[in-house]
């Protein structure tokens, strides 16, 4: 007998729920960016290079790339519901495969699957919060849901400093999968929301985003503020232990200690936005973020400390204002298409390209001039910003 859609609530009376598809998130989440606190050891057991290993950044970027931008497309033919239970099982069983791995093109391929099982998750996970809260109380819900991401990235590497103790980077893999596993079976069976089928972006809604000018410029500052958040995390660890010295367990430690600020930090960017404009606090982010980004790429001892700090607390800051921007400047019937458009292609720019041009610089160069490099052009962004013009349609 098929299940009844479940009708939208009070927050409080759908906790249940909510916390359920969170910690669906939490997983997914994880499950992606798990690999850059246990890189060094995947380097030394796999024979990596910096290079190779910034590649397996870009393969997982790719796959969540064709899963976002087709997310709608397979959500329309099943339901919202079964898409975040195809998301959360498929990505349990990439990470149970990625211990099989022999090499870069072996894992390789479990990266671009993992990005595929993870990109599917996001737009479904939020129509179906949306389906059983009641929209005044959407705030509430999608500031629970968006704890996810930051939680993950403070998670992955105190739980794999945590289980290095006793077991290998496989075994880290293996039980961060059985667990997403875990939760997507128990989701089959208890988890309720998003019984409706996706809606697909239709091809005239895209050409019509593609023609605007402004919608390319978000493209960039979504790519950099990805970059330099996601994109930087990822290979953190790497530059701190084989270029500057870290001991691993202190460099996982801080990359989790570091995220914590911005859990916080993301309200006073949104109080600037309200009070000063996005093209101001664009502009602003972007000039604070680049200089905190040089300063990680140049610095070392009690400096480069208090820039592993600092950068990442900066650059949360963007995405609230960035998203207000990009509502700005697409037209209001296209607001939602732009979401689904401009996120994906900035991901691939920013947590796929970045981190294979930093392991590239990493074996060439040195990883710290190549956040140098990135750091000018992240300035090259707050340039840009003053370029932004809302849409004549937008409010």
């Amino acid at each position: 007998m098929r299940e009844q859609p479940l009708s939208p609530g009070a927050f409080t009376q759908r906790l249940g729920p909510l916390s359920f598809i969170t910690g669906i998130f939490l997983l997914n989440f994880m499950g992606r960016v798990s690999l850059a606190p246990l890189m060094p050891n995947i380097e030394a057991k796999l024979g990596l290079d910096h290079a190779q290993a910034g590649m397996l950044f870009l393969f997982m970027s790719v796959g969540y790339f064709l899963a976002v931008f087709s997310s709608g497309i397979v959500s329309q033919r099943l339901t919202h519901r079964r898409v975040i239970l195809i998301s959360a099982l498929s990505v349990g069983v990439m990470l149970c495969l990625a211990p099989l791995a022999q090499g870069l093109y072996s894992l390789g391929a479990v990266c671009l699957g993992l990005g595929l099982s993870a990109g599917l998750y996001l737009p479904s996970g939020v129509a179906a919060l949306t389906s059983f809260v009641r929209s005044q109380d959407w705030g509430k819900a999608m500031a629970l849901h968006e704890m996810a991401p930051n939680g993950g990235m403070i998670l992955a590497p105190l739980i794999a400093e945590l289980l290095l103790e006793g077991l290998t980077w496989r075994g880290v893999l293996i039980l961060i999968g059985g667990l997403s596993l875990v939760l997507g079976l128990a989701y089959a069976r208890r988890g309720r929301g998003g019984e409706e089928p996706g809606t697909a972006p239709s091809p005239a809604a895209v050409a019509e985003l593609l023609r605007l000018p402004a919608v390319w410029l978000m493209v960039v500052f979504f790519a950099l503020a990805i970059g330099a958040s996601l994109g930087i995390y990822t290979m953190l660890p790497l530059y701190l232990v084989a270029e500057r010295g870290f001991d691993q367990g202190w460099a996982n430690l801080m990359l989790a200690a570091s995220r914590v600020p911005g859990l916080v930090m993301a309200f006073g960017a949104g109080w600037a936005h309200d009070r000063f404009g996005a093209r101001a606090s664009l502009v602003a982010i972007f000039a604070v973020t680049g200089l905190a980004t040089l300063t990680l790429g140049l610095s070392s001892g009690w400096l480069l400390v208090v820039a592993v700090f600092v950068q990442p607390a900066v650059t949360v800051c963007f995405f609230p204002v960035g998203f207000a921007a990009l509502s700005l400047v697409a037209p209001p019937h296209l607001r939602g298409v732009a979401v689904s458009l401009a996120t994906p292609l900035a991901f691939i720019l920013g947590a796929g390209v970045l981190p294979a041009f930093l392991g590239w610089m990493g074996v060439h160069h040195s990883f710290g001039m190549g956040i140098a490099v990135f750091a000018g052009v992240v300035w090259l962004g707050g340039a840009l910003a003053f370029a932004l013009r809302p849409s004549p349609n937008g409010h």
